[in-house]
């Protein structure tokens, strides 16, 4: 069952929620018991589970942003 990574704005806990994904938009009350909390982008959802391709190519890296 997937992880998720919140923060209480209220005290500035950070704690985990294990849930289904189906569920994962749902709120979370933080171990403090208050309701005001913020889900976090994990590391995996940022960075993704495939390599980045090596090499040139891209906008800034291939060419398509300078001109000639």
């Amino acid at each position: 069952m997937p992880r998720y990574d919140f923060r209480c704005r209220a005290c500035g806990a950070t704690f985990e929620v294990s849930r289904p994904m189906a569920a994962s938009g749902d709120p979370a009350t933080c171990p403090q018991g208050h309701d005001d909390t913020v889900k976090l982008l994990s590391t995996v959802a940022m960075t993704g589970g495939a390599a980045a391709p090596s090499g040139g190519g891209g906008c800034c890296g291939g060419g398509c942003c300078g001109g000639s």
